[in-house]
Order: C-alpha cells, then structure tokens, then sequence
C-alpha cells in the first residue's frame, strides 16, 4: 500500500493499510485485557492477531475482543494445520467468524516440527500438502458445502458444519517459500509471512499475487517484532536469542537462506550445531539483527512500519519485544498509527 510522508517525515497509515497489535500482552492476565482492547481502539489500531504456540490457544483472546471491542478485526497468525482435527477446525473458525460476522481472518500453517512433533506427538508429514489440503477443506467447509473426500493427507466422510457464518472469513496461508507463497496464492486468500525486511517483502508479495486467479485479490500479513528503543547495544542483545530460537528451526533457517541471508547466518548455524550457544549469539551480526528486528525511537519504527506498507504489506501485526526493559504498554501508545 502507498504510504504518505508528514512534514516531520513520519510515515503516515494510508486509509486502506491495516494496522494491528499480537494478543494477548505478556503483562496482563486473560481476564484484564478489555481495557487494553478499548485502548487499541482509541489509539487507531484496526486489527488484533493471536498465535498458538505455548502460551494461550489461537482463539480464546480473539473471542474476549469480539465482545469487547467490536470495532477491531480478529486475525489469528496461526493455527496449526495437524494440532486440530480437520473438522473441529473448521467449527472453531466457523463459530468466531459467526461471533463477529465480517471481523475475522483464519490464518493456517504447517507450523514447526518443535510444536507439532515434539509438544504434540504428532508426526509433522507432508507439511505442504497438510496445509493445503486443510485450506481446500476449510474453504468448502465454510461455504456449508457436505463434505466426503479422499484428500493426499486425510479422509473426510459426510462432514458438513451445522453453523455457517452469516460472513465467510478469508483462509490466509502461513508461509515462508516459494511453494507455500504460491499456494498462499492459488488455494488461500492471502498470505501471513514474518521475519523478514521490508526489502525481502519485495521478493515474497509479487509471489503471491502472480499465482492469484486472475482478477482476485489476496492480502498480504505481515507479523512485524518490534522494540521502540534507542538502547541499539541492549536491544541488538537481547534480539539475538529470539533470532538464534527462530532461526535454528529447519524451516527458517531454509527460508533465510532461500532470501540470501545464508552466508551472514551460516557461522551461528555452524555454532548452534556444535552445542555452542553463546557463540552462535554472538556469531549473528547486527545488520541481521536491524533487518529482521524493527527497532529505535518510535518514529523511527513506525518509519520502518511504514517501509513494509509501501513494499507491499496489507496489514501489520506488531509484536511489542520488551528489551532494553521497555514497558510495552507504553510502547503500544508509542507505535500507534498517526492518522
């Protein structure tokens, strides 16, 4: 999207982007964000996107905001494609989609190997054609089709959903490389991507809207890690053990070399491999860290914000990194769109 410079040089929201904040926040309890909610909402952020990782599930804190604050649209970024049952899924994202009708956006992933074998016990096979065939499944389930076939990953035998949302949520795709971009594309109506630049997003985005059928628009996601500091030292610190986690998972660690940062990442792969934590940290150079992390003051991040939104982003989704002992819900305020 275009974006508008101010007299100051801050990038300005253009009215079509879409400007959104991860939930829940780490400093408040379930139960305690409906002020937090009201709040988003006064400050201009349009948008609220969950995940599902090991903290609370995809959809419980969206559901607390669609009765809280009616005025945001409810993302999840994501759920996974194994950890549910094809049919209880497509239930879950039928029932917040009836709850907020037109508010919803159902993200799904293959995940990781980390979440999906080894904190689920469940074989992480055929990641590409899990997904895919979950998003054929959930776009026919959504629509009220009656469901009975034979898909490459599972079976389905006269599934049809009792409750069809008055409103079909789009199915977004989770997704790193050129297959999953292009099925993102192709099968989806859009794409969630995360670390990456905005420079990156000028490879990732064309990808998807090439492998669009013609006529049809897909939007692009963007979940974006972000730290209003001008600590660079302590931030860049701390930056390094999200990165390394991140960046050791098989997934990424393609995907980064797939963009051509393999060569600056390769001595921490090499250093992680060994066992050697603390040089693997240390082996991850700052440029990696500020193309991957959104940092400074908060005009310069919401610049950064803005890089992305011009280089083809729809919607942001910021993750608040609370280094350099920030206090995240001033951040929030401190990143809020200037209109």
């Amino acid at each position: 999207m275009e974006q508008a410079l101010s007299s100051e040089g801050a990038y300005h929201t253009d009215p079509m982007s879409r400007y959104g904040l991860t939930i829940p926040a780490s400093n408040l309890r379930l139960h305690q964000h409906k002020d937090l909610f009201r709040r988003l909402v006064d400050l201009g952020y349009t948008d609220v996107w969950s995940s599902e990782v090991n903290g609370a599930d995809g959809l419980t804190p969206l559901a607390l905001a669609a009765a809280w604050a009616p005025e945001l649209r409810l993302g999840v970024a994501i759920l996974p494609a194994y950890t549910r049952g094809p049919a209880l899924l497509a239930q879950s994202a039928a029932a917040l989609a009836d709850a907020a009708p037109g508010r919803v956006a159902i993200g799904i992933g293959s995940s990781s190997n980390v979440i999906v074998e080894r904190w689920n016990g469940i074989d992480f096979d055929r990641p590409y054609h899990r997904t895919r065939d979950v998003v054929r499944f959930m776009k026919s389930a959504l629509a009220g089709d009656k469901i009975s076939h034979s898909y490459d990953t599972f079976d389905i035998d006269g599934f049809r959903l009792e409750l069809i949302p008055e409103q079909t949520p789009p199915v977004l795709v989770a997704a790193l490389r050129e297959g999953m971009l292009r099925m993102a594309g192709r099968e989806g109506d859009g794409a969630i991507i995360n670390w990456l630049s905005p420079e990156d997003v000028l490879t990732v985005a064309p990808i998807v809207h090439d492998a669009a059928p013609v006529g049809e628009s897909r939007e692009i996601v963007a979940r974006l890690f972000v730290c209003p500091s001008d600590d660079t030292e302590t931030v860049r610190q701390q930056a390094r053990f999200a990165i390394a986690a991140y960046m050791n998972v098989p997934v990424y660690a393609a995907f980064h070399q797939w963009l051509g940062r393999g060569p600056r990442m390769q001595a921490m792969w090499d250093a992680w491999k060994a066992g050697d934590r603390k040089a693997a940290l240390a082996a991850i150079p700052d440029e990696v860290v500020d193309d991957l992390v959104v940092h400074g003051s908060p005009e310069q991040c919401r610049d950064r914000i803005g890089q992305y939104l011009a280089n083809g982003v729809d919607t942001v989704s910021i993750t608040v990194m609370e280094f350099a002992g920030i206090d995240p819900v001033e951040a929030i305020a401190d990143l809020a769109p200037v209109g």
